[in-house]
């Protein structure tokens, strides 16, 4: 098969209606964080359990398409010995993985970020590729504030992404470029939209000059959303339109799927936002879907509480999750729903 048929193959497999994508891809500071607020300690063996817990759970291929996972999972296995990212693709879940080492400041653009890992990044995939993995996932990171981020900033950050998705299309992996302007700030609703519209703009301009394949690509964007601690919040709708508005304007038809991280929205949050999309918008020139960590994950942590006892009603919280953000993804979800736990 060649490099074009893999592309193509891996997209048939992650773009499917009323499907998405599950970000278990936390780096050992990030999961660390989650655990401790569970009373868990981070270890190798219970990051294992954990992540084994998720890819095992009877049903979570009907609404789950790919999972982006960390690196140290790809040679963690179940229970039963199988290797996880095998375990995944029993399910006809497509195993990815987080390919950046990361954000340092950027130096010349204060309060702005950009991400590393780009040295020898062709053959960290070649060997990520012999393990599983048939897509990968790079983020970059854009603070809100009046200053930020600077024209420096999103369009160093644009350039690496752009330079990410290239070399991972060479190697035969699908690149999720994700630009994730942040939720954190006081910025209102069109600030959000305004920065958001800078962003994807240039990343759309890099992707051109690197000779990115638009086909062969997913955008995992944030949403168009007020800050967190702003004092107007918006309903759904709101969202909605405010994010399909930017998004149309600069988001060549040609990429196949938008998938949605939830960025610190609650799991009900971003599960209402995403269906307002799919109600108000059903002709969208792409998909419009979700690749949510802590939007699918916190609940089932809050059931789990690293017991092995508690196994089974975590894996019932995930597929419940799962269900109700499958349903969002075919505009069919209700606030209703969510009592029916």
């Amino acid at each position: 098969m060649g490099i074009q048929d893999e592309l193509q193959a891996t997209i048939r497999d992650l773009v499917q209606k009323g499907k998405g994508i599950l970000a278990a891809d936390e780096s050992h500071p990030t999961i660390a964080k989650r655990f401790k607020a569970i009373g868990m300690e981070s270890t190798e063996e219970n990051r294992r359990a954990y992540r084994s817990l998720l890819l095992t759970t009877a049903g979570a291929g009907e609404f789950l398409s790919g999972v982006i996972l960390f690196e140290e999972t790809l040679l963690q296995k179940a229970d039963d010995g199988t290797l996880l990212p095998m375990v995944a693709w029993r399910q006809g879940i497509v195993p990815g993985i987080k390919v950046d080492k990361g954000t340092v400041p950027l130096c010349g653009a204060p309060n702005d970020l950009v991400t590393q890992g780009l040295d020898g990044l062709a053959e960290r995939l070649k060997t990520y590729k012999t393990q599983g993995a048939r897509f990968a996932k790079w983020r970059e990171v854009y603070p809100i504030t009046d200053r930020n981020p600077t024209a420096l900033g999103v369009e160093a950050n644009a350039e690496m992404l752009a330079r990410y998705a290239a070399v991972c299309q060479e190697q035969g992996i699908v690149p999720i470029v994700e630009p994730e302007v942040l939720l954190d700030g006081d910025h209102s609703l069109q600030r959000c939209a305004e920065v958001t519209e800078s962003v994807l703009h240039a990343v759309f301009h890099a992707l051109h000059r690197h000779r990115v394949t638009l086909e062969y690509m997913l955008l995992k964007p944030s949403m168009v959303l007020p800050g967190k601690e702003h004092a107007r919040k918006a309903d759904p709708d709101e969202v909605a339109r405010e994010t399909v508005k930017v998004l149309r304007r600069v988001v060549p038809a040609a990429v196949p799927s938008i998938n949605f991280l939830s960025g610190g929205q609650t799991a009900e949050q971003a599960t209402a936002n995403l269906n307002a999309m799919n109600v108000l918008f059903p002709q969208a020139p792409w998909e419009l879907s979700f690749s949510y960590a802590r939007a699918l994950q916190q609940p089932v942590l809050d059931a789990w509480q690293g017991r092995r006892e508690n196994v089974t009603a975590a894996q019932q919280v995930f597929h419940f999750r799962a269900v109700l953000t499958g349903a969002a993804r075919r505009g069919q979800y209700r606030p209703e729903m969510e009592r029916a736990a």
